[in-house]
């Protein structure tokens, strides 16, 4: 049957696209719902699992950086704040500007840690999960291959299957 998802959707694209009208409607037709649900649930099949987590995390790390840029505006607004109330003198003005721009620096700094830490994460969390999903890709060509050792189809030199040879060529 199909072999990738592009493939069963072009084949339920296909489905809809022929199926019969309904009469007096041009935009509802009929299908054969056992068909096209045994099409959905083979494309939820091909899905893995990992790539929803993989969505979920980078989802987490869109909010993780964009929590650490509302904090950083927030303490750069609460130090502007702060340097406007103290502006009365020359020597607070001064010390004023200091702590502004440490608190300014720290909050880049804090920023950058954040982002950076968020980035790792993620990257680790999709190394993990590029791993699984090769694992998983090994794991079917290892019951492909099963199938075929037991299925008694005739092999060609080097145990692969007449089949392998035509798809390596």
């Amino acid at each position: 049957m199909a072999t990738g998802v592009e493939e069963l959707l072009d084949m339920l694209y296909e489905m809809i696209e022929d199926a019969k009208n309904m009469p007096l409607s041009s935009d509802k037709c009929i299908l054969e719902r056992d068909k096209a649900l045994d099409l959905l649930d083979e494309i939820r099949g091909q899905f893995p699992m990992e790539l929803s987590e993989a969505k979920k995390l980078i989802a987490a790390r869109t909010e993780y950086i964009n929590s650490a840029k509302r904090e950083g505006e927030l303490i750069r607004k609460q130090a502007e704040d702060q340097a406007r109330q103290m502006v009365s003198e020359n020597e607070l003005l001064a010390q004023t500007k200091q702590k502004a721009n440490e608190m300014m620096r720290t909050a880049e700094e804090r920023s950058r840690d954040l982002r950076k830490a968020a980035n790792d994460y993620c990257e680790d969390a999709l190394r993990r999960t590029e791993e699984a999903v090769a694992e998983a890709y090994d794991e079917i060509k290892k019951s492909r291959a099963r199938f075929r050792a037991v299925a008694g189809g005739g092999s060609i030199p080097g145990g692969r299957q007449p089949y392998d040879a035509a798809v390596d060529e």
